[in-house]
């Protein structure tokens, strides 16, 4: 059998990486990993932006999404745990007490709109308003029970103004704290199709649907 050599050369020392470059070079991977980590993962995950770095990159907002979904599926979760007591009873008939009150109250609302969301789906309705105006509401849902909350996000401020799970509704009046875009985020986690109707008024414009 021939034995076959193979010549790699001397290693020449002086072309190795020094302890001073090896530690410069940890130092580097170190600090260039915090970076990332506080100025877009924490931003994009969790929500968290102490430089405020993510704002402006739009990452913040995404991650108060994921927060929000998060918070969403678990509330959901005891929900369903919760299923069997007579807790959604109770609340369907408050809630729809309380939503023909206000139906009568209110005789005089600059928009009603109506839609249909279906099992699994989302839809999202939005308006623009000036700070220290104020718009007043009553969301009603038919057929089952909805998921939703109403925020407002602009200038690198978001608010949430109220969650609602497993709802037939709700009303309400806000004063907004700063200029933006404002409205409801649904989500139907029901087993059937729910008709959801929105009547609104108020010191505000552009109110559609957001595709």
């Amino acid at each position: 059998m021939i034995k076959k050599k193979f010549n790699l050369g001397k290693v020449n020392l002086t072309d190795l990486p020094t302890i001073k470059q090896l530690n410069k070079s940890a130092i580097t991977a170190v600090a260039t990993a915090v970076v990332i980590l506080f100025t877009i993962i924490l931003p994009a995950e969790y929500a968290y932006d102490p430089t405020g770095f993510g704002k402006r990159l739009g990452l913040t907002q995404m991650g108060e999404i994921k927060k929000e979904l998060a918070e969403e599926a678990e509330a959901d979760r005891k929900l369903d745990h919760n299923k069997d007591n007579n807790t959604n009873l109770i609340n369907d008939f408050f809630n729809i007490f309380i939503s023909k009150a206000n139906a009568e109250m209110h005789d005089n609302w600059e928009d009603t709109i109506s839609f249909k969301i279906k099992p699994g789906e989302t839809s999202e309705w939005k308006f623009m308003i000036s700070k220290d105006q104020t718009f007043e509401y009553q969301v009603i849902a038919e057929g089952g029970l909805i998921n939703f909350d109403l925020h407002g996000h602009g200038n690198g401020f978001s608010k949430t103004h109220e969650k609602a799970r497993g709802s037939k509704g709700s009303s309400g009046s806000v004063t907004v704290d700063f200029d933006g875009e404002y409205g409801w985020f649904f989500r139907n986690r029901d087993k059937q199709e729910i008709t959801i109707t929105i009547k609104i008024k108020g010191e505000y414009t552009q109110f559609k649907e957001k595709i």
